[in-house]
């Protein structure tokens, strides 16, 4: 090993800094308490789809996320949805994600380019 960290760990140092942030912003000016609330739910969602992604699976979602933020969003909850009803077994690699993205989403149209 390089003695490079690894994304999943790249993530939980950016996800403590945030929370850092998050805290000295709220301590600086009183903070909203629906703000907040968004945000440890979009931590929580986060720490989840880490939890149960691959990081395949996570760089699909995240071009989804570059081209079609809403579809990602609806994605995400559902992902969500069901990790925390205990129907996901081991994590979801890039083909179940692709398969699951078929299912979610049915009405996108996918294509393929091929060059001659």
């Amino acid at each position: 090993m390089s003695g490079e960290p690894s994304d999943d760990e790249l993530e939980q140092l950016r996800e403590k800094k945030m929370e850092q942030l998050r805290e000295q912003a709220g301590e600086e000016g009183g903070g909203n308490p629906r703000e907040a609330a968004q945000q440890r739910a979009d931590a929580q969602k986060k720490a989840v789809l880490r939890q149960h992604l691959t990081d395949d699976a996570r760089k699909r979602l995240n071009t989804l996320k570059m081209s079609k933020p809403d579809v990602a969003e609806q994605v995400e909850s559902q992902l969500v949805a069901i990790a925390q009803s205990g129907r996901i077994q081991g994590k979801i690699d890039d083909e179940k994600m692709e398969e699951l993205l078929r299912e979610l989403t049915p009405d996108s149209k996918s294509f393929n380019i091929k060059r001659r």
